[in-house]
């Protein structure tokens, strides 16, 4: 064939360009990867130009490499700024570090900016970079923090919806001068009640809520009261501190504004954004205003979010390796929390939950008292969520109930809430109610809060229930009930309160754990402020001696705390006597219980009253004659007598009794 003679195999070819013949192995593999025939065609010009064949990974190690190329080369099409993100990376790692001197830490600072400049709107939005800024803000001078939130300006309020970048807008609104920060409020001027609305805007608005002064709260809030406020500037500069001043002091109808709240209100309950302050707020001014329907409303549409989310994790799935199931608690922990508690860090939430509780029916309540199974001690430790337990124990008729949610939980950790601030106080509650030694008055309004539309229905239910028969309370309170009949009908509670304390205190048996571990920890409670108020209630028999079943038990505890008394002084420990706390309440039981003062006499100051009859413990002494019992007085009289005339035992004139 013409030209034939020209032709060549692949093989051959190879074999002449490399100069020389070549020993093929067997199956003509030559131990090296090949191109194939049309590739090499192609390399010899048939394709009209040089290709460059990439070569494949074989082992492990090429693959992963391969897969590192690919997966960059992916980045770098997607992301426009994965070069600078990479730079701004490895600077942000270095001036996080501890060791960084402050010198070395402001030029690494200075660099990330300089290399963000003129890119700061795109570097917002991104997972990665919005943090550098986010540290920049944080570590950079004031001068380089005004240039960066004056590039934002303009961006700020479409940044708050981000996902990533709404905390880039928290961080420059917390650093901001107050210039910058006044310019942010007013920004917000007619934009509040939509970013409320949106899962992400509003942390930023109520975050800047929590940050501002009272006259720009006042401003915030009013823009949800009326279309005329966020249409007038002017109008928010009014200086009214409620809902029902403003609607006096400017001649605004009531009507209009119950309308507009609700339009505002009712989304944001719709999409669950109930943990902010500004909402409680929002939400407690309308109640001011709303009618009977209107508010039950919102109460019904409160106790399913309130109770959403409690369900448990199921971490028991085989697919899963336990490293990752751990990882996978930590992150949905605060998912897994019901509203209700996390709403208890403001007062306002607090009434909002206590709303919910008095103005809720039987079944609402039992859905309440479920929902928060697992997380009783993280209220019970609480500032707040501590007068929400008391308000459980004050309100709720279904004991059994409680005790099962509620008290079984405080009974295993007692130890630790009797020694602690807040979590004394549901014990403190059971023992002597409504105390205001134990709860301040702003604890007690709350807890006394109601809606103020539903007062009047409350209080013809709690008058209705005195003509009750006692053996019919219960089925009243648990019968469960639709419709609105169900709502109005609740009140705070139908069942006899000392029969609702007898009920949680003795029948539950937390009594009994309770003055045990008084006994075990006497000597600690005694000498502590807030240990020495439980240990009072319970050794003077509780309020209307509630604790009068279990006498016997009370009587062990007076001889632990006389015993403790009657210890002779020691250096390593202040004496009972002798400390500022123990001293008092030593005291306060020997006027308030001469059972127990009857029995110190004996173990611990008969034939020693002269020892301790100056400092913190004279005061102890003196209360023996100070005591309005005849019997305790004329116990030690004989002895102390001669010290009050010889001037030793020093009695005020205004306590002294009758000789």
């Amino acid at each position: 064939m013409a030209g034939g003679g020209d032709l060549q195999s692949p093989k051959k070819r190879k074999r002449d360009a490399a100069g020389k013949p070549k020993t093929l192995a067997k199956g003509g593999d030559d131990g090296k990867k090949r191109k194939r025939p049309s590739d090499a065609n192609m390399a010899q010009g048939g394709g009209g130009g040089e290709v460059k064949v990439k070569k494949e990974p074989v082992t492990a190690k090429e693959k992963r490499l391969a897969a590192k190329e690919m997966a960059e080369s992916r980045k770098k099409k997607r992301k426009r700024n994965y070069s600078l993100e990479k730079e701004l990376t490895v600077l942000w790692e270095k001036m996080r570090c501890h060791n960084v001197s402050s010198t070395e830490r402001s030029k690494l600072v200075s660099e990330a900016l300089r290399k963000m400049d003129g890119k700061y709107s795109e570097i917002a939005g991104s997972h990665v970079t919005a943090r550098v800024l986010q540290t920049c803000v944080k570590l950079c001078s004031q001068s380089e923090r005004d240039a960066i939130f004056e590039a934002l300006q303009p961006d700020l309020l479409t940044l708050s919806l981000k996902k990533y970048a709404v905390f880039l807008v928290k961080k420059l609104i917390k650093r901001a001068t107050k210039k910058q920060f006044e310019w942010f409020i007013s920004s917000l001027h007619g934009r509040v009640a939509k970013l409320l609305r949106h899962t992400i805007g509003a942390s930023v608005v109520d975050f800047a809520y929590q940050l501002a002064t009272p006259p720009q709260k006042r401003r915030l809030l009013l823009e949800l009261y009326s279309t005329e406020l966020q249409l007038f500037t002017d109008l928010t500069g009014q200086k009214t501190h409620s809902l029902l001043e403003t609607i006096s002091n400017l001649g605004l109808q009531k009507s209009s504004v119950l309308q507009h709240m609700t339009t505002v209100i009712y989304p944001i309950l719709e999409k669950g954004i109930v943990e902010y302050p500004i909402v409680h707020t929002a939400v407690l001014e309308y109640f001011t205003i709303a009618d009977k329907t209107s508010a039950t409303d919102v109460i019904r549409q409160f106790i399913p979010l309130l109770t959403q989310g409690s369900s448990a994790i199921d971490g028991d799935e085989p697919s899963v390796a336990p490293e990752l199931q751990k990882k996978l608690k930590a992150k949905k922990k605060r998912l897994t929390e019901p509203l209700l508690v996390r709403i208890m860090n403001t007062r306002e939430g607090l009434k909002i939950g206590v709303s919910c509780l008095k103005h809720g029916s039987a079944k609402d309540r039992k859905k309440i008292i479920k929902s928060l199974k697992g997380h009783i001690m993280k209220l019970a430790l609480s500032d707040y969520g501590c007068i929400l337990l008391v308000a459980i124990l004050s309100v709720v008729d279904d004991t059994k109930l409680v005790t099962k949610i509620v008290i079984q939980e405080l009974a295993k950790h007692l130890k630790q809430l009797i020694f602690d601030k807040n979590g004394r106080r549901p014990l403190l509650q059971l023992l002597h109610p409504n105390c205001s030694r134990y709860l301040p008055p702003a604890d007690l309004a709350c807890l006394n809060y109601r809606v103020p539309s539903l007062i009047s229905k409350d209080e013809a239910s709690e008058s209705a229930a005195e003509d009750i028969p006692e053996n019919k309370v219960d089925v009243a309170t648990n019968k469960e009930q639709d419709g609105s009949e169900s709502m109005q009908s609740a009140s705070d509670s139908k069942k006899d309160p000392f029969q609702r304390r007898h009920e949680l205190l003795i029948k539950s048996e937390l009594a009994e754990v309770l003055i045990q571990t008084l006994i075990e920890n006497v000597g600690e409670l005694l000498r502590t402020n807030f240990g020495k108020d439980v240990l009072h209630e319970v050794a003077v028999g509780g309020e209307d001696n509630i604790l009068e079943g279990i006498t016997d038990r009370i009587h062990s505890l007076h001889n632990a705390i006389a015993s403790d008394a009657a210890r002779p002084k020691a250096e390593d420990t202040e004496h009972a006597f002798d400390n500022y706390h123990s001293s008092r309440l030593i005291r306060r039981l020997i006027l308030e219980s001469p059972a127990f003062a009857a029995i110190l006499w004996k173990k611990a100051l008969e034939g020693k009253c002269k020892t301790w009859a100056d400092g913190h413990s004279s005061k102890v002494v003196a209360a023996f004659l100070e005591s309005p019992d005849s019997k305790v007085r004329d116990l030690a009289k004989a002895e102390l007598q001669p010290l009050v005339d010889r001037g030793i035992l020093k009695i005020s004139d205004h306590k002294a009794v009758e000789k």
